[in-house]
């Protein structure tokens, strides 16, 4: 392969064979079209690329890859751009070419028998979501930007969410995928298939790849019943220590029907309360920790409400839970809920907030949020943490507002070195410096740091094995 520099390669030409092949319109390269495919929604990343490409089948994206391959030119896949560690944006000093599945958006079949829907890329997760409600079945990733990212960014990133501790990750929804690899040739994999044992597991290496290996063009996906019955709480707990153990009793006592399990500081709460239109406090009393607990059956009779009156009682007698509001309705649910969302929203308007989304074993989060807050707080004196997120399986998003009247540019000057004291913390506990939001280009240096040279090796062998001229996405998850 011809290595050219991003000075030396011939985009105009390129651009008018990917015109040719593909159409007008699968090629922007009007500055204003251009914009928001650029910009990198925290505005850490500003992008650059000579055009935009939006093919809207797989086999535009492979005639894509073919060209850009002919040309020596690098690809960028990008899905909804709500990614946060800059993985789907182009950089001008790489002379990359940018290529959005957003046109290729099909719900190609759903099948209720096989509780699964095939989708393409480009489809956002609430259509997907919606597709299965459709035939009464349940899609169950769930994200704060379900409304418009892309369900490719999701397997890409391997995202998370707040039904993890029940239904798992992005990769534990997936049966089979659709992939473009990086010489052209398309993989189909799309099989509804829960047992395949016939060799090495494929989709995986593409799933949390971040477009590094390949680019996902569909997938195959895991349906569920939807719940008949749903019950959320809004429970005031001691601290972290009583949250992980309510968690534990509230699995118990359902018959692990836990949903979701989310922390919520009452810096958090408080930041929601003054910041985002229409929001109260669920209980009468100041509380400095709480969580939002919601449960989720198949049988409409009560029971889970029972359930979960009776393992707070308990928890009240014996001094874990001060207070709890059960929601009486929809309406109190998604005020519940709210709240939880509102929380990321509200922080923007606190100045600078050096952020962290990491995981250890749920048994140490607590630890890891004593000894974390004590130690930014002797790095920045007054500093704010906000320790919030899925203590259910262990991910917490350990962010970290500026001092009070602190300059916001001078203050986010110390989010590298903020970030690898708190790092070192995590990887000290046995924890991940990235939970679920993934590498990109922001954490590529961490990673290195962290991982052992084996791992280092063998993630740089496969992606040599599949992309050894490095055009998919480089720069990000690992340096070559």
């Amino acid at each position: 392969m011809d290595a050219r520099s991003p000075k030396t390669r011939d985009f105009e030409s390129l651009k008018q064979r990917l015109v040719a092949a593909l159409g007008e319109k699968a090629v922007l390269s009007d500055p204003e079209d251009m914009a928001p495919y650029l910009a990198e929604q925290r505005r850490r990343y500003q992008g650059a690329a000579p055009f935009v490409v939006r093919p809207t089948s797989t086999e535009e994206v492979a005639t894509t890859v073919k060209l850009c391959r002919e040309a020596a030119v690098p690809l960028v896949p990008q899905g909804g751009n709500t990614g946060l560690v800059g993985g789907g944006i182009p950089f001008a000093e790489d002379g990359t070419v940018l290529l959005s599945l957003g046109r290729m958006n099909k719900i190609r079949g759903v099948d209720a028998t096989d509780y699964s829907i095939t989708v393409e890329a480009g489809c956002i997760l609430q259509q997907v979501q919606e597709a299965a409600a459709k035939l009464d079945r349940l899609f169950p990733l769930s994200l704060g930007a379900e409304g418009s990212c892309q369900i490719g960014g999701n397997l890409s990133t391997n995202a998370g969410g707040v039904h993890v501790l029940r239904y798992g990750n992005a990769r534990d929804l997936v049966l089979g995928l659709e992939v473009v690899l990086p010489d052209g040739r398309v993989w189909d994999g799309l099989r509804a298939l829960r047992k395949d044992n016939t060799g090495y597991a494929l989709k995986h290496l593409f799933v949390g790849a971040e477009g590094t290996l390949g680019i996902i063009t569909a997938a195959c996906l895991k349906l569920f019943p939807r719940p008949a019955e749903t019950e959320i709480a809004f429970v005031a707990v001691r601290d972290p220590a009583a949250a992980v153990e309510l968690l534990g009793r509230a699995r118990a006592a359902t018959g692990d029907r836990v949903n979701a399990f989310e922390l919520i500081p009452r810096i958090g709460l408080d930041f929601a309360l003054k910041h985002v239109e229409d929001m109260e406090d669920p209980l009468t009393e100041a509380n400095d920790w709480y969580v939002l607990v919601e449960l989720a059956s198949g049988r409409a009779d009560g029971s889970l409400r029972e359930s979960l009156e009776e393992f707070l009682s308990a928890a009240v007698e014996d001094g874990l839970v001060s207070d709890a509001a059960l929601a009486a309705n929809e309406r109190q649910a998604q005020a519940f809920w709210a709240i939880r969302e509102g929380i990321v929203e509200a922080q923007k308007f606190e100045g600078g907030s050096i952020k962290h989304d990491i995981s250890v074993a749920v048994s140490k989060t607590p630890e890891f949020i004593a000894r974390a807050t004590e130690l930014v707080q002797r790095m920045v004196p007054g500093i704010r943490p906000v320790p919030f997120g899925h203590v259910g399986d262990g991910n917490i998003h350990f962010n970290l507002s500026q001092p009070e009247g602190a300059d916001r540019e001078a203050y986010l000057t110390r989010w590298e070195e903020v970030n690898e004291a708190v790092h070192e913390l995590v990887v000290e506990m046995g924890g991940s410096i990235s939970a679920e939001h993934g590498i990109g280009y922001m954490k590529v240096a961490e990673n290195a740091r962290f991982k052992s040279p084996v791992e280092l090796d063998l993630m740089r062998a496969v992606k040599q094995a599949l992309d050894p001229d490095n055009l998919m996405n480089p720069g990000r998850v690992i340096d070559l």
